[in-house]
């Protein structure tokens, strides 16, 4: 196995983990394109340093190149993200027999920063889902916009996963999706009874008149009769939430972040919405408790006549 590698350069080493994971772990074109980027900075930083193959990094290349990414500004979660694909990427070359040693510390050398994900309020999805009719960005798929949002909303589906729907997915006699999630791992969710509605007139009023909508199993399609595409929901996410006075900073995941917070505030158990989200850990729906928490704090010190002081601390 090391013989056949021998002459490779740094590029092929690459290459081929990124042929690996995409094949082996099912990965995503986006997730692969990051881990590739994040490589490939390492790679470039080698040839700054003057360490000719991966063979040759040690534990204190490793440090330089943390300080390095530091000194260019990037940020802790960037910095922790790439350590992490290095450390996946030096497990596999041990594993191959590429190399004999893994010179990546096995815990994160910085402390990844939380980052509160931002959510709407009920009012603000409301406001949302509703600008399609008051204002279109198409008045034939005023339908399928609505739609849309609302089921991102409804069901907390990543963007990903609302791309890939095929109408075969949808049951809405049940009000369930089947969706395939992170990994090629397939789980059901739920659909509200609005949601329900609403898609169903998207299906009957909407879709059949597209031309090509026989000849193509996407949930959600374009004008043309392709697919949706992830650029173009997420596009049409971004003009519709400046439209109703949100700003810029509204994206598809904030509709998933604002599902998963709105069922906690509602009492829902953290197990349900681990599994109505896909999250194979607990650890990460565990994020949306500090969200409702920090909601409470506030609506506590707005509300209660002796609570004035914990405005500061919040």
């Amino acid at each position: 196995m090391e013989n056949a590698y021998k002459s490779r350069d740094i590029t092929s080493y690459i290459e081929s983990y990124l042929r690996y994971v995409k094949g082996h772990r099912g990965l995503s074109e986006a997730t692969v394109k990051t881990y590739a980027q994040d490589l490939f900075t390492f790679a470039n930083f080698l040839d700054v340093v003057e360490v000719a193959s991966f063979e040759e990094v040690d534990r204190r290349t490793v440090r330089s190149f943390l300080a390095f990414l530091v000194d260019k500004g990037y940020q802790r979660s960037s910095i922790s993200r790439k350590l992490s694909v290095l450390r996946g990427y030096y497990r596999w070359m041990v594993s191959e027999e590429l190399i004999s040693i893994d010179p990546i510390p096995k815990r994160s050398a910085m402390k990844k920063e939380t980052k509160l994900p931002r959510f709407l309020s009920s009012d603000e999805v409301s406001r949302l889902i509703e600008i399609p009719k008051m204002t279109p960005l198409n008045e034939s798929l005023v339908n399928r916009d609505v739609a849309l949002l609302e089921l991102i909303y409804a069901s907390g589906l990543r963007v990903s996963e609302v791309h890939a729907l095929d109408l075969k997915d949808l049951d809405l006699n049940s009000r369930v999706l089947r969706v395939m999630g992170k990994g090629n791992k397939e789980r059901i969710t739920l659909i509200g009874t609005t949601a329900s509605k609403v898609l169903s007139k998207y299906i009957t009023e909407d879709r059949i008149k597209i031309d090509g909508a026989d000849k193509n199993n996407a949930l959600f399609l374009g004008k043309r009769g392709t697919r949706f595409s992830i650029r173009s929901i997420q596009d049409m996410v971004k003009k519709y939430s400046r439209l109703a006075g949100l700003g810029n900073e509204v994206h598809t995941h904030t509709l998933r972040h604002s599902f998963a917070t709105h069922l906690l505030n509602g009492g829902a158990d953290l197990r349900v919405v681990q599994d109505l989200l896909g999250h194979s850990s607990p650890a990460t729906t565990q994020i949306y408790t500090h969200v409702t928490g920090v909601e409470a704090r506030r609506s506590y010190s707005k509300a209660h006549p002796l609570a004035q002081e914990l405005t500061e601390e919040i």
